[in-house]
């Protein structure tokens, strides 16, 4: 962990807090294994080819870090980095890689003031971190900024569709007025000068970003409409060579 104490300290940007069930469901199981595991697969078969390792990988809002240790594993990173507005998260993810033995440093940003240097990232993994700022077009710029040429984004977000549902609305707390459809962060993240092939994103559409939590389908065995407004939006976009 980096010993840099200034790090740890909140950053001035706003931001919208995380309610207290927030950050006990990111240290469930269901969140570890359905939430963040299936994205990290899903992003995996969407970058459609061998396994690679990336010299640097970041994790931008990497909350408790359970992250952390997968991107260590799929990647081989030479230097693995967390970041975070929460520094009771990045103290959290810091005990979390420190059980895996795994070397790690930590950053206390905000997404849309990321301090890294320009073209100093290889991957940056961003996942469901994006519905929770309130400046979307700086930090997506800010992510086109800090990643090398060549560099890919591997984003996993859910659209305003879920975000709005009563359900989250009932759990969780964001900022309603920034949210976006699925098609809509598809242009931004296109419109920020990444390449993103139509054969690079996935629309899942798993059970908890459902308000029915699926069991109109998994009890009733009523199949969801094949035409709807997507929940989820997978994505891997490509920073162009210089």
């Amino acid at each position: 962990m980096s010993s840099n104490l200034d790090l740890l300290q909140p950053p001035a940007d706003p931001h919208v807090p995380e309610t207290a069930f927030g950050k006990w469901f990111l240290r469930t199981n269901t969140w570890t294994v359905h939430v963040l595991e299936r994205a990290l697969e899903d992003l995996q078969r969407l970058m459609q080819g061998e396994a690679r390792s990336f010299p640097v990988v970041a994790d931008v809002g990497c909350g408790f870090g359970r992250s952390l240790g997968k991107l260590h594993q799929r990647f081989a990173p030479e230097r693995l980095i967390g970041m975070d507005i929460d520094p009771e998260m990045l103290q959290a993810s810091a005990a979390e890689v420190a059980q895996l033995n795994i070397p790690a440093e930590f950053i206390c940003c905000s997404s849309s003031n990321i301090r890294l240097e320009d073209n100093s990232v290889d991957l940056l993994f961003c996942h469901q971190t994006f519905h929770h700022l309130i400046d979307q077009e700086r930090a997506i710029a800010e992510f086109f900024r800090v990643l090398k040429p060549g560099g890919m984004l591997l984003f996993a977000e859910s659209t305003r569709r879920y975000i709005h549902s009563w359900i989250i609305r009932l759990l969780f707390r964001h900022p309603m007025d920034v949210q976006k459809t699925a098609p809509e962060y598809l242009d931004m993240v296109r419109a920020a000068g990444f390449s993103v092939p139509d054969s690079a994103v996935s629309y899942p559409f798993l059970w908890w970003s459902r308000e029915d939590l699926g069991m109109m389908e998994t009890v009733f065995r009523i199949k969801p409409p094949a035409v709807r407004e997507e929940t989820l939006i997978n994505l891997v976009a490509c920073k162009p060579a210089a």
